[in-house]
Protein backbone atom coordinates (compact mmCIF):
# COMPACT_ATOMS: atom_id res chain seq x y z
CA UNK A 1 0.00 0.00 0.00
CA UNK A 2 2.79 2.41 1.01
CA UNK A 3 4.55 1.53 -2.35
CA UNK A 4 1.17 1.98 -4.61
CA UNK A 5 0.94 5.86 -2.99
CA UNK A 6 4.42 6.53 -4.17
CA UNK A 7 4.31 6.03 -8.11
CA UNK A 8 1.29 7.75 -7.57
CA UNK A 9 2.78 10.61 -6.03
CA UNK A 10 5.78 10.78 -8.50
CA UNK A 11 3.48 10.62 -11.60
CA UNK A 12 1.50 13.80 -9.82
CA UNK A 13 4.63 15.36 -9.88
CA UNK A 14 6.67 14.08 -13.47
CA UNK A 15 3.62 14.60 -15.43
CA UNK A 16 3.22 18.20 -14.70
CA UNK A 17 7.01 19.17 -15.12
CA UNK A 18 6.94 17.28 -18.87
CA UNK A 19 4.08 19.19 -19.85
CA UNK A 20 5.75 22.64 -18.60
CA UNK A 21 9.15 21.59 -20.76
CA UNK A 22 7.02 20.97 -24.14
CA UNK A 23 4.76 24.13 -23.51
CA UNK A 24 8.78 25.74 -23.41
CA UNK A 25 9.52 24.10 -26.67
CA UNK A 26 6.93 25.36 -28.42
CA UNK A 27 6.89 28.53 -27.79
CA UNK A 28 10.65 28.78 -28.48
CA UNK A 29 9.73 26.92 -31.74
CA UNK A 30 7.11 29.64 -32.60
CA UNK A 31 9.50 32.74 -31.36
CA UNK A 32 12.60 31.24 -34.27
CA UNK A 33 9.76 30.63 -36.61
CA UNK A 34 8.92 34.17 -35.85
CA UNK A 35 12.16 35.37 -36.15
CA UNK A 36 12.99 33.80 -39.20
CA UNK A 37 9.59 34.84 -40.91
CA UNK A 38 10.84 38.54 -39.91
CA UNK A 39 14.60 38.36 -41.36
CA UNK A 40 12.93 36.84 -44.66
CA UNK A 41 10.52 39.72 -45.24
CA UNK A 42 13.50 42.50 -44.28
CA UNK A 43 15.41 40.72 -47.28
CA UNK A 44 13.00 40.53 -49.67
CA UNK A 45 12.53 44.26 -48.70
CA UNK A 46 15.94 45.08 -49.19
CA UNK A 47 16.52 43.85 -53.15
CA UNK A 48 12.95 45.25 -53.91
CA UNK A 49 13.98 48.45 -52.98
CA UNK A 50 17.51 47.98 -54.57
CA UNK A 51 15.46 46.25 -58.16
CA UNK A 52 13.73 49.32 -58.04
CA UNK A 53 17.01 51.56 -57.60
CA UNK A 54 18.41 49.80 -60.91
CA UNK A 55 15.46 50.56 -62.99
CA UNK A 56 15.29 53.80 -62.40
CA UNK A 57 19.37 54.34 -63.19
CA UNK A 58 18.08 51.92 -66.16
CA UNK A 59 15.72 54.65 -67.06
CA UNK A 60 17.73 57.44 -66.73
CA UNK A 61 20.51 56.00 -68.49
CA UNK A 62 17.94 55.31 -71.66
CA UNK A 63 16.79 58.71 -71.55
CA UNK A 64 19.90 60.27 -71.67
CA UNK A 65 21.15 57.88 -74.63
CA UNK A 66 17.66 58.69 -76.09
CA UNK A 67 18.80 62.20 -76.26
CA UNK A 68 22.11 61.71 -77.52
CA UNK A 69 20.58 59.74 -80.43
CA UNK A 70 18.20 62.42 -81.26
CA UNK A 71 20.75 65.12 -81.11
CA UNK A 72 22.97 63.09 -83.62
CA UNK A 73 19.68 62.42 -85.99
CA UNK A 74 19.42 66.10 -85.49
CA UNK A 75 22.90 67.03 -87.10
CA UNK A 76 23.19 64.37 -89.55
CA UNK A 77 19.76 65.75 -90.98
CA UNK A 78 21.27 69.68 -90.54
CA UNK A 79 24.28 68.25 -92.84
CA UNK A 80 22.10 66.27 -95.48
CA UNK A 81 19.98 69.62 -95.78
CA UNK A 82 22.92 71.66 -96.19
CA UNK A 83 24.30 69.19 -98.87
CA UNK A 84 21.36 69.55 -100.82
CA UNK A 85 21.17 73.45 -100.65
CA UNK A 86 25.00 73.43 -102.31
CA UNK A 87 24.43 71.16 -104.46
CA UNK A 88 21.80 72.78 -105.79
CA UNK A 89 23.69 75.96 -106.12
CA UNK A 90 26.05 74.21 -107.93
CA UNK A 91 29.13 74.83 -105.28
CA UNK A 92 32.01 72.21 -105.42
CA UNK A 93 32.09 70.33 -101.91
CA UNK A 94 35.98 69.95 -102.81
CA UNK A 95 36.67 73.30 -102.99
CA UNK A 96 39.16 74.53 -100.79
CA UNK A 97 39.14 77.47 -98.06
CA UNK A 98 38.77 80.67 -99.86
CA UNK A 99 42.32 82.58 -98.83
CA UNK A 100 42.82 85.24 -95.97
CA UNK A 101 44.20 88.43 -96.44
CA UNK A 102 44.93 88.98 -93.01
CA UNK A 103 46.63 86.69 -90.77
CA UNK A 104 45.02 84.50 -88.27
CA UNK A 105 45.60 86.53 -85.35
CA UNK A 106 47.66 83.82 -83.36
CA UNK A 107 50.81 84.25 -82.04
CA UNK A 108 53.48 86.98 -82.26
CA UNK A 109 56.92 87.90 -83.27
CA UNK A 110 59.73 86.68 -81.59
CA UNK A 111 61.79 88.63 -79.56
CA UNK A 112 65.71 88.73 -80.24
CA UNK A 113 66.47 87.61 -76.67
CA UNK A 114 64.01 84.24 -76.88
CA UNK A 115 65.75 83.36 -80.63
CA UNK A 116 69.01 83.65 -79.25
CA UNK A 117 67.99 81.45 -76.10
CA UNK A 118 67.43 78.36 -78.79
CA UNK A 119 70.19 79.70 -81.26
CA UNK A 120 72.58 78.19 -79.68
CA UNK A 121 74.35 76.13 -83.22
CA UNK A 122 78.71 77.07 -83.25
CA UNK A 123 79.65 77.15 -86.87
CA UNK A 124 83.07 76.29 -88.43
CA UNK A 125 84.35 79.85 -88.13
CA UNK A 126 83.57 80.21 -84.52
CA UNK A 127 80.47 81.96 -84.82
CA UNK A 128 78.25 81.15 -82.03
CA UNK A 129 80.73 80.52 -79.41
CA UNK A 130 79.89 81.98 -75.99
CA UNK A 131 82.80 83.94 -74.30
CA UNK A 132 85.16 81.91 -72.35
CA UNK A 133 88.28 79.67 -71.75
CA UNK A 134 89.45 76.30 -70.49
CA UNK A 135 92.55 74.43 -69.87
CA UNK A 136 93.77 71.10 -70.10
CA UNK A 137 94.50 70.39 -66.87
CA UNK A 138 90.86 72.28 -65.80
CA UNK A 139 89.31 69.74 -68.45
CA UNK A 140 91.35 66.52 -67.26
CA UNK A 141 89.41 67.02 -63.87
CA UNK A 142 85.99 67.92 -65.46
CA UNK A 143 86.35 65.34 -67.55
CA UNK A 144 86.76 62.38 -64.85
CA UNK A 145 83.80 64.00 -62.82
CA UNK A 146 81.75 64.19 -65.77
CA UNK A 147 82.54 62.08 -68.87
CA UNK A 148 85.08 59.51 -67.77
CA UNK A 149 82.10 57.07 -66.78
CA UNK A 150 81.63 56.30 -70.22
CA UNK A 151 84.57 57.64 -72.45
CA UNK A 152 87.33 56.64 -69.88
CA UNK A 153 89.68 58.60 -68.06
CA UNK A 154 91.71 58.19 -71.11
CA UNK A 155 88.72 58.76 -73.97
CA UNK A 156 89.61 55.52 -74.68
CA UNK A 157 85.78 54.19 -73.94
CA UNK A 158 84.37 52.62 -71.91
CA UNK A 159 82.46 48.90 -72.87
CA UNK A 160 80.00 50.23 -76.27
CA UNK A 161 80.58 53.99 -75.04
CA UNK A 162 82.20 55.89 -77.49
CA UNK A 163 85.71 55.92 -77.90
CA UNK A 164 86.82 59.94 -78.45
CA UNK A 165 90.46 59.42 -78.63
CA UNK A 166 93.70 57.28 -81.03
CA UNK A 167 92.44 55.59 -84.34
CA UNK A 168 94.88 57.67 -86.33
CA UNK A 169 95.80 56.69 -89.65
CA UNK A 170 93.59 53.81 -89.56
CA UNK A 171 90.87 55.38 -91.94
CA UNK A 172 91.53 53.28 -94.68
CA UNK A 173 91.39 49.89 -92.87
CA UNK A 174 88.87 47.62 -93.13
CA UNK A 175 87.36 48.31 -89.41
CA UNK A 176 88.70 52.51 -89.11
CA UNK A 177 88.62 54.00 -85.56
CA UNK A 178 86.37 57.09 -86.22
CA UNK A 179 87.46 59.43 -83.36
CA UNK A 180 87.18 62.95 -82.11
CA UNK A 181 91.29 63.22 -83.40
CA UNK A 182 91.08 61.01 -86.10
CA UNK A 183 87.87 61.63 -88.26
CA UNK A 184 86.17 64.88 -87.25
CA UNK A 185 86.91 67.89 -89.22
CA UNK A 186 85.54 70.77 -87.20
CA UNK A 187 86.38 71.60 -83.68
CA UNK A 188 83.22 73.16 -83.67
CA UNK A 189 81.36 70.20 -84.06
CA UNK A 190 82.95 68.62 -81.12
CA UNK A 191 82.19 72.19 -78.84
CA UNK A 192 79.07 72.04 -79.83
CA UNK A 193 78.00 68.26 -79.38
CA UNK A 194 79.49 68.62 -75.69
CA UNK A 195 78.11 71.89 -74.75
CA UNK A 196 74.47 70.48 -75.81
CA UNK A 197 74.21 66.97 -75.24
CA UNK A 198 76.76 65.99 -72.76
CA UNK A 199 76.52 64.82 -69.89
CA UNK A 200 74.44 61.76 -70.58
CA UNK A 201 71.59 62.29 -69.05
CA UNK A 202 72.30 66.03 -67.77
CA UNK A 203 72.47 67.41 -71.07
CA UNK A 204 73.38 71.15 -71.26
CA UNK A 205 74.33 71.54 -67.51
CA UNK A 206 78.22 72.36 -68.45
CA UNK A 207 79.35 75.69 -68.60
CA UNK A 208 80.97 77.68 -70.89
CA UNK A 209 84.19 77.70 -69.33
CA UNK A 210 84.05 73.84 -68.24
CA UNK A 211 83.26 72.65 -72.09
CA UNK A 212 86.10 74.92 -73.06
CA UNK A 213 88.09 73.18 -70.39
CA UNK A 214 86.67 69.23 -71.85
CA UNK A 215 87.04 69.80 -75.58
CA UNK A 216 90.70 70.81 -74.54
CA UNK A 217 91.48 67.46 -72.74
CA UNK A 218 90.10 65.47 -75.10
CA UNK A 219 92.45 67.34 -77.97
CA UNK A 220 94.93 66.73 -75.44
CA UNK A 221 94.11 63.23 -75.25
CA UNK A 222 94.75 62.92 -79.29
CA UNK A 223 98.49 65.01 -78.78
CA UNK A 224 96.94 67.49 -80.60
CA UNK A 225 97.95 69.91 -78.26
CA UNK A 226 100.53 70.23 -75.34
CA UNK A 227 99.26 70.09 -71.30
CA UNK A 228 99.72 73.49 -71.56
CA UNK A 229 97.12 74.44 -74.15
CA UNK A 230 93.90 76.49 -73.14
CA UNK A 231 91.40 76.72 -75.75
CA UNK A 232 88.57 80.08 -75.59
CA UNK A 233 86.43 82.15 -77.76
CA UNK A 234 89.53 83.53 -79.38
CA UNK A 235 91.92 80.80 -80.69
CA UNK A 236 88.90 78.87 -81.74
CA UNK A 237 88.68 79.33 -85.13
CA UNK A 238 92.61 79.24 -85.99
CA UNK A 239 92.63 75.26 -84.73
CA UNK A 240 93.21 72.82 -87.40
CA UNK A 241 91.28 69.55 -86.97
CA UNK A 242 93.92 66.42 -88.28
CA UNK A 243 91.25 65.29 -90.94
CA UNK A 244 90.09 68.60 -92.16
CA UNK A 245 91.01 68.08 -95.50
CA UNK A 246 89.51 64.39 -95.26
CA UNK A 247 85.76 65.30 -96.81
CA UNK A 248 84.81 66.34 -99.95
CA UNK A 249 82.06 68.69 -101.10
CA UNK A 250 79.27 65.91 -102.40
CA UNK A 251 79.07 67.40 -106.36
CA UNK A 252 77.38 64.20 -107.29
CA UNK A 253 74.20 66.08 -108.31
CA UNK A 254 75.76 68.24 -110.91
CA UNK A 255 78.08 65.67 -111.76
CA UNK A 256 75.98 62.26 -111.54
CA UNK A 257 72.43 62.74 -111.93
CA UNK A 258 71.83 64.32 -114.50
CA UNK A 259 72.96 61.29 -116.55
CA UNK A 260 70.39 59.27 -114.09
CA UNK A 261 67.57 61.33 -114.76
CA UNK A 262 67.44 60.62 -118.57
CA UNK A 263 65.05 57.40 -120.23
CA UNK A 264 67.02 54.09 -119.44
CA UNK A 265 68.64 52.14 -122.40
CA UNK A 266 66.22 49.97 -123.74
CA UNK A 267 67.82 48.20 -126.69
CA UNK A 268 70.67 45.84 -127.65
CA UNK A 269 69.33 44.03 -124.04
CA UNK A 270 70.48 40.25 -122.90
CA UNK A 271 67.38 37.53 -123.75
CA UNK A 272 68.11 36.23 -120.32
CA UNK A 273 69.57 36.62 -116.93
CA UNK A 274 70.89 33.72 -115.38
CA UNK A 275 72.46 33.80 -111.76
CA UNK A 276 76.35 32.94 -111.36
CA UNK A 277 76.93 33.44 -108.14
CA UNK A 278 75.38 33.84 -104.77
CA UNK A 279 76.04 36.34 -102.20
CA UNK A 280 76.87 33.79 -99.60
CA UNK A 281 79.61 32.32 -101.15
CA UNK A 282 80.56 36.11 -102.45
CA UNK A 283 80.83 37.03 -98.37
CA UNK A 284 78.78 39.87 -99.07
CA UNK A 285 76.22 38.41 -96.36
CA UNK A 286 77.85 35.77 -94.19
CA UNK A 287 75.14 33.18 -93.27
CA UNK A 288 76.92 33.20 -89.22
CA UNK A 289 77.39 36.59 -89.02
CA UNK A 290 81.19 35.63 -88.39
CA UNK A 291 83.01 37.74 -91.10
CA UNK A 292 81.19 41.83 -91.30
CA UNK A 293 82.01 44.99 -92.51
CA UNK A 294 80.40 46.99 -89.54
CA UNK A 295 82.80 49.39 -88.05
CA UNK A 296 83.05 48.18 -84.47
CA UNK A 297 86.10 50.74 -83.74
CA UNK A 298 88.62 48.50 -82.98
CA UNK A 299 92.26 47.73 -83.26
CA UNK A 300 92.27 44.28 -82.88
CA UNK A 301 93.29 43.26 -86.69
CA UNK A 302 96.23 45.97 -86.33
CA UNK A 303 99.62 44.11 -86.77
CA UNK A 304 100.94 42.36 -83.96
CA UNK A 305 104.81 43.51 -82.61
CA UNK A 306 107.09 40.69 -81.44
CA UNK A 307 110.37 40.90 -79.13
CA UNK A 308 113.07 41.98 -80.89
CA UNK A 309 115.70 39.32 -80.78
CA UNK A 310 119.57 38.31 -81.78
CA UNK A 311 121.38 35.63 -81.82
CA UNK A 312 124.40 34.23 -79.92
CA UNK A 313 127.40 33.75 -81.29
CA UNK A 314 126.74 29.68 -80.49
CA UNK A 315 123.79 30.09 -83.04
CA UNK A 316 121.24 29.79 -80.42
CA UNK A 317 118.15 32.35 -80.12
CA UNK A 318 118.05 34.40 -77.35
CA UNK A 319 116.53 37.56 -76.09
CA UNK A 320 119.27 40.69 -75.80
CA UNK A 321 117.67 43.36 -74.04
CA UNK A 322 118.89 46.76 -75.04
CA UNK A 323 120.00 48.12 -71.77
CA UNK A 324 122.93 49.75 -72.48
CA UNK A 325 123.78 52.38 -70.22
CA UNK A 326 123.52 55.56 -71.53
CA UNK A 327 123.86 59.47 -70.72
CA UNK A 328 120.70 61.07 -69.82
CA UNK A 329 119.71 64.74 -71.81
CA UNK A 330 118.72 66.50 -68.87
CA UNK A 331 116.13 68.56 -71.37
CA UNK A 332 114.94 65.39 -72.94
CA UNK A 333 114.55 63.67 -69.14
CA UNK A 334 112.46 67.00 -68.58
CA UNK A 335 110.27 66.59 -72.04
CA UNK A 336 109.87 62.99 -71.17
CA UNK A 337 108.17 63.66 -67.28
CA UNK A 338 106.13 66.38 -68.65
CA UNK A 339 104.30 63.44 -71.27
CA UNK A 340 104.31 61.09 -68.26
CA UNK A 341 101.67 62.96 -67.07
CA UNK A 342 99.31 60.84 -68.92
CA UNK A 343 100.59 57.69 -67.35
CA UNK A 344 100.30 58.83 -63.54
CA UNK A 345 96.56 58.08 -63.70
CA UNK A 346 97.62 54.47 -63.58
CA UNK A 347 101.60 54.12 -62.76
CA UNK A 348 104.04 55.45 -60.61
CA UNK A 349 107.67 56.12 -60.69
CA UNK A 350 110.24 57.50 -57.86
CA UNK A 351 110.67 56.95 -53.91
CA UNK A 352 108.31 54.64 -52.91
CA UNK A 353 106.08 53.64 -55.65
CA UNK A 354 103.59 51.66 -55.56
CA UNK A 355 101.05 49.50 -57.55
CA UNK A 356 98.19 51.02 -58.88
CA UNK A 357 95.82 49.98 -61.59
CA UNK A 358 99.28 49.91 -63.26
CA UNK A 359 102.08 47.93 -62.29
CA UNK A 360 105.04 50.69 -60.53
CA UNK A 361 107.53 51.73 -63.61
CA UNK A 362 110.88 51.98 -61.74
CA UNK A 363 113.90 50.26 -63.30
CA UNK A 364 111.14 49.25 -66.01
CA UNK A 365 114.30 48.93 -68.99
CA UNK A 366 115.61 45.84 -68.63
CA UNK A 367 113.20 44.33 -66.51
CA UNK A 368 111.50 41.19 -66.97
CA UNK A 369 107.51 41.57 -68.87
CA UNK A 370 104.86 41.30 -66.17
CA UNK A 371 107.58 40.36 -63.28
CA UNK A 372 106.23 43.50 -60.94
CA UNK A 373 105.28 41.49 -57.67
CA UNK A 374 101.66 41.62 -56.61
CA UNK A 375 100.42 43.23 -59.27
CA UNK A 376 97.58 40.97 -60.85
CA UNK A 377 98.72 41.05 -64.90
CA UNK A 378 96.72 40.25 -67.75
CA UNK A 379 97.11 36.83 -69.18
CA UNK A 380 99.27 38.53 -72.37
CA UNK A 381 101.43 39.63 -69.89
CA UNK A 382 101.66 35.93 -68.10
CA UNK A 383 102.58 34.42 -71.59
CA UNK A 384 105.31 36.93 -71.82
CA UNK A 385 106.92 36.77 -69.04
CA UNK A 386 106.84 32.98 -69.62
CA UNK A 387 108.24 33.82 -72.77
CA UNK A 388 111.37 35.37 -70.70
CA UNK A 389 110.82 38.95 -72.89
CA UNK A 390 111.82 41.58 -71.48
CA UNK A 391 111.74 45.65 -72.04
CA UNK A 392 114.13 47.67 -73.81
CA UNK A 393 113.97 50.72 -75.96
CA UNK A 394 112.06 49.02 -79.34
CA UNK A 395 109.76 47.32 -77.09
CA UNK A 396 108.29 49.95 -75.11
CA UNK A 397 108.62 52.31 -78.21
CA UNK A 398 105.95 49.75 -79.60
CA UNK A 399 103.99 49.18 -76.88
CA UNK A 400 103.34 53.07 -76.16
CA UNK A 401 102.44 53.73 -79.17
CA UNK A 402 99.92 51.70 -80.10
CA UNK A 403 99.53 49.02 -76.37
CA UNK A 404 96.55 47.14 -77.61
CA UNK A 405 97.89 46.46 -81.13
CA UNK A 406 101.21 45.19 -79.61
CA UNK A 407 100.00 43.05 -76.83
CA UNK A 408 96.26 41.92 -77.84
CA UNK A 409 94.89 40.90 -74.62
CA UNK A 410 96.23 43.94 -72.40
CA UNK A 411 94.32 45.58 -70.17
CA UNK A 412 95.75 48.92 -70.44
CA UNK A 413 93.39 51.29 -71.92
CA UNK A 414 95.67 53.52 -72.92
CA UNK A 415 95.11 54.84 -77.00
CA UNK A 416 98.53 55.20 -77.08
CA UNK A 417 101.12 58.21 -78.05
CA UNK A 418 101.30 59.58 -81.31
CA UNK A 419 104.13 61.71 -81.62
CA UNK A 420 107.89 60.40 -82.00
CA UNK A 421 109.09 62.86 -79.70
CA UNK A 422 106.91 62.48 -77.16
CA UNK A 423 107.74 58.71 -77.29
CA UNK A 424 112.02 59.21 -77.12
CA UNK A 425 111.44 61.84 -74.19
CA UNK A 426 109.22 59.44 -71.80
CA UNK A 427 111.47 56.45 -72.26
CA UNK A 428 114.82 58.70 -71.95
CA UNK A 429 112.13 59.79 -68.67
CA UNK A 430 111.29 55.95 -67.41
CA UNK A 431 115.39 55.21 -68.47
CA UNK A 432 116.47 57.50 -65.69
CA UNK A 433 114.20 55.62 -62.93
CA UNK A 434 115.71 52.69 -60.85
CA UNK A 435 114.26 50.61 -58.13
Amino acid sequence: MGSSRMSKSLNQIVLPVAGGTALALSVALVVANLDYGQNKISSLEQRVEQATLQAEAAGRKASEEAAVVADLQAKIADLQAFAKETAARGTDLTEKAPKKDTGYGLGREALIAEIAAWDVDVLPDGRGLPAGRGDVFTGEEVFADKCASCHGDFAEGVDNWPVLAGGFDTLADKDPVKTVGSYWPYLSTVWDYVHRSMPFGEAQTLTADETYAIVAYILYSNDLVDDDFELSHENFSSFDMYNKDGFVVDDRPDREYARWSTEPCMENCKPSVEITMRATFLNVTPEEGDETLMNHAAVEDAPTFVANTATTDSGGDKEVPDTAPLAADPALVAAGEKVFKKCKACHAVGDGAKNKSGPQLNGLMGRMMGSVDGFKYSKAFKAAMEEGRVWNEVELTAFLAKPKAYMKGTKMSFAGIRKDQDLTAVIEFLRTTSE
